[in-house]
């Protein structure tokens, strides 16, 4: 038996797996084959492809397509309307499924409503995607990016706020380093 929630208009084919306290909303489609950690909320009208993984503690707002070969790790937060694409050059009468690009978003990302993620990037642990962004490249943990397309604009603590050097935060007081080009929890 299921220990998970969905409402009677969403579609859950056979052969998906959704772990336990996963909420899914309103015209939602799961499709066979996915994979949805534990405690997740799964907003109105999202599809979840037969090849996608999701971790737990992901909420996915409104309107979202997590496509085959997205891998969102626990905690991402997806913002309403926000879009991940699995092919680099579609064409409608070119069949590509064979040449789906793998898209990562690590553990406690945070994307922006409308945001386009490009395939094959991967955003690092805890980043922070603005709305309306479109990334095309890969964004390093802990980063600010926003933008069309997305450029580098700052670092952020794992609690979401922008910090200022010296990388201390000043909503919760966390301490980071820069080593590198990159950042890290102290």
């Amino acid at each position: 038996m299921a220990d998970y929630y969905y409402h009677e208009s969403s579609f859950i084919d056979d052969g998906a797996k959704i772990g336990n306290g996963t909420k899914v909303w309103h015209f939602s489609h799961i499709m066979s084959g996915a994979i949805i950690g534990k405690n997740c909320s799964i907003g109105q009208n999202v599809n979840v492809g037969s090849k996608a993984v999701i971790g737990n503690g992901v909420k996915i707002q409104n309107n979202v397509s997590v496509y085959d070969d997205v891998i969102l790790e626990d905690d991402v937060f997806c913002g309403p309307s926000c879009v991940f694409t699995n092919v680099i050059n579609p064409r409608a009468f070119i069949e590509r499924k064979n040449e789906y690009k793998k898209t990562i978003i690590k553990k406690g990302a945070s994307i922006g409503a409308n945001a386009t993620i490009v395939c094959g990037v991967t955003v690092g642990e805890y980043a922070l995607i603005g709305a309306g962004s479109v990334v095309t490249k890969d964004v390093p943990d802990y980063a600010l990016v926003y933008g069309s397309p997305a450029k580098h604009i700052g670092w952020v603590c794992k609690c979401g706020e922008k910090m200022k050097s010296p990388f201390v935060c000043c909503s919760c007081g966390a301490e980071y380093v820069l080593d590198g080009d990159k950042v890290k929890h102290k």
